[in-house]
């Protein structure tokens, strides 16, 4: 499945040190070139455009079983593309669990991306402070280096809010009580808070605060991230402490898509939230207990 618009490529040079999906990209394209191959002749017989390609030997996407098998079979490369496919996506999620592969590639190409988070600030959001917090509380025995490789890979996420990325937009609805019972200390609080008015100050994400005194409201048991995409149908993950499941069930996505307008329609609106998302910060840096909403 594509994500991704097709799009004049253009040729750039390919570090194969920087990682193993660039090493594996860089080898796909001297070995396509060193055959006299253009992409669109690479391709012939395939079920893949040329942009897809060029994304897999720059290292920005996974390369799918068949594909490798098809570059083996033109290539004459004795199996080597699909003996290693694997390696190479296990190297492209390394500090994320294997549930969560589709959505790593899925969020570079999205139009749109609305998350709901009842429970902890998305990953797209968080400071290395609360990464780290919320990957020990779940984690408590894991080794400090696997847990710095987790927040590493959790803030690189956050690359496609930057300006050399085509940014998603990007909506965030989340509970108040994230903003006004502390999960970290008073001043990593403060920062955390920080990070997302000044993300939503820079307009990359608009988010918005359902307030603790809403009763009643759709999705209350669940954490979702909704996808759309400009050649693809949408998406939509739900997660849970140690599993996820991405769902791409039209009528199953309709329903998520239309819980989360109803939500969005009793949350607070964009700037009132980030109102109360900086008035809080400023009182976790001046050692005060944010105000509950009444």
């Amino acid at each position: 499945m594509s994500y991704g618009g097709e799009r004049v490529v253009r040729r750039k040079d390919i570090d194969g040190s920087m990682s193993v999906p660039t090493f594996y990209g860089k080898e796909l394209r001297w070995k396509r070139e060193a055959a006299g191959l253009s992409l669109e002749a690479f391709l012939e017989g395939s079920f893949y455009g040329k942009s897809y390609l060029s994304d897999i030997e720059h290292g920005q996407r996974r390369m799918p079983l068949d594909l490798a098998r098809h570059a083996d079979r033109v290539l004459g490369t004795d199996g080597f593309f699909e003996r290693h496919c694997e390696d190479v996506r296990k190297a492209r999620r390394a500090g994320h669990p294997v549930y969560f592969e589709k959505v790593l590639e899925a969020e570079r190409y999205a139009l749109t991306i609305e998350e709901w988070c009842p429970m902890i600030f998305p990953g797209l959001l968080q400071t290395p402070a609360y990464a780290r917090a919320i990957i020990l509380a779940g984690l408590p025995l894991s080794a400090d280096a696997e847990v710095e490789e987790k927040v590493t890979a959790r803030m690189a996420r956050a690359d496609l809010f930057e300006a050399d990325y085509r940014t998603p937009e990007y909506w965030a609805i989340l509970h108040e009580s994230l903003i006004t019972e502390p999960l970290l200390a008073a001043e990593d609080m403060a920062v955390q808070l920080d990070r997302i008015a000044e993300l939503a100050d820079r307009r990359r994400i608009t988010p918005q605060i359902v307030p603790r005194t809403q009763r009643a409201y759709p999705l209350m048991a669940a954490s979702i991230m909704t996808m759309t995409f400009p050649d693809a149908p949408p998406l939509v993950y739900t997660e849970a402490s140690y599993s996820g499941d991405t769902v791409d069930d039209p009528a199953l996505v309709e329903r998520y898509r239309k819980a989360y307008d109803r939500l969005r329609a009793v949350a607070l609106s964009p700037d009132a939230s980030l109102a109360m998302i900086k008035a809080a910060a400023e009182d976790y840096r001046n050692g005060k207990q944010p105000d509950r909403l009444e």
